[in-house]
């Protein structure tokens, strides 16, 4: 009888006098939906797979010959693939790491009655809001040698670095740790609203240090939701390119997303670049997996 009433409309509305049902109505907005994902999402993942199993290159008229699992042995294989792939790991290390310090940070401090508490949060958030472009513009003008505001508040003269092999990689983690450390603050401030106020209350009662609290009331509890914002940036940070890019050209920043790029665009090895990023996607997929499996081990605490 629920399940009836649920798919009846109501005779008075429009959509009753016109003769439709609520099936209808709910396949209006569902059909176009997955149309849309096939189309933009699912065929062009799927003819990119068929194209990794090939030699195609998009320059050229050739046919596109099938070469099995030629492609994936000889990426397996590059040691230069592996050194692009060592240079992420170690960008992706540096910013999550950053992000998650910095950003939970912001939000133990602003997890407490302060003057202009709305006003200062959504400052804090305006970096995100940036697109990733205006971002890398504007950190390359502080990074610059000659009249960049970083050397000169920090006494570091004409110090490289964007062209210091050694240090271009941390000044794009640092930009990225900027712009997406408020990602992490947002979701751990919603996560500390979240706490019971009277477990610390009972804490106080029981005389409870500061660390005592932090450790055993409101890290466990923040935790489930500090992991997703982990996994989130772990994902992107993978992914990363715009950054990186526009910020320096240094071999040392070449992260794995820039390397497909120079392989499909520069290079023009379609097929070969199709097959790089099916090993990059099995990667972010297996790195998701093993952070999920833990935070659903956290949430079981």
């Amino acid at each position: 009888m629920a399940t009836a009433v649920m798919t009846r409309l109501d005779p008075s509305t429009r959509a009753a006098a016109h003769g439709w049902s609520d099936l209808t109505i709910r396949n209006l907005f569902i059909i176009p939906t997955i149309l849309f994902l096939i189309v933009f999402n699912i065929f062009p993942l799927i003819y990119s797979l068929g194209y990794s199993f090939t030699d195609f290159r998009a320059s050229t008229n050739a046919p596109a010959n099938f070469v099995g699992l030629q492609n994936y042995r000889e990426l397996l294989n590059d040691d230069f693939i592996w050194r692009n792939f060592a240079i992420t790991a170690q960008y992706v290390i540096v910013s999550v790491t950053g992000q998650v310090l910095v950003g939970f940070g912001m939000a133990m401090l602003l997890n407490r009655d302060i003057p202009l508490k709305g006003l200062l949060t959504t400052l804090l958030l305006l970096p995100m809001m940036l697109s990733m472009a205006v971002v890398g513009l504007f950190w390359k003008l502080l990074y610059d040698p000659s009249f960049g505001i970083i050397n000169y508040a920090l006494g570091l003269g004409t110090f490289e670095w964007l062209s210091n092999p050694n240090m271009a990689l941390y000044a794009v983690a640092l930009t990225d740790i900027w712009m997406w450390s408020p990602f992490v603050m947002l979701l751990s401030l919603a996560g500390l609203s979240a706490v019971p106020k009277h477990l610390y209350e009972a804490a106080a009662i029981d005389r409870a240090g500061p660390l005592y609290t932090f450790f055993r009331i409101t890290l466990p509890l923040v935790a489930p939701i500090l992991m997703i914002a982990i996994i989130f940036r772990t994902m992107e940070a993978f992914k990363t390119f715009d950054l990186a890019y526009i910020l320096t050209s240094q071999p040392t920043t070449e992260v794995i997303s820039i390397r497909l790029y120079k392989m499909a665009f520069q290079e023009w090895q379609t097929g070969r670049s199709c097959a790089l990023a099916y090993i990059v996607l099995i990667m972010v997929l297996a790195i998701t997996n093993i952070y999920v499996k833990y935070l659903n081990k956290v949430k079981e605490r």
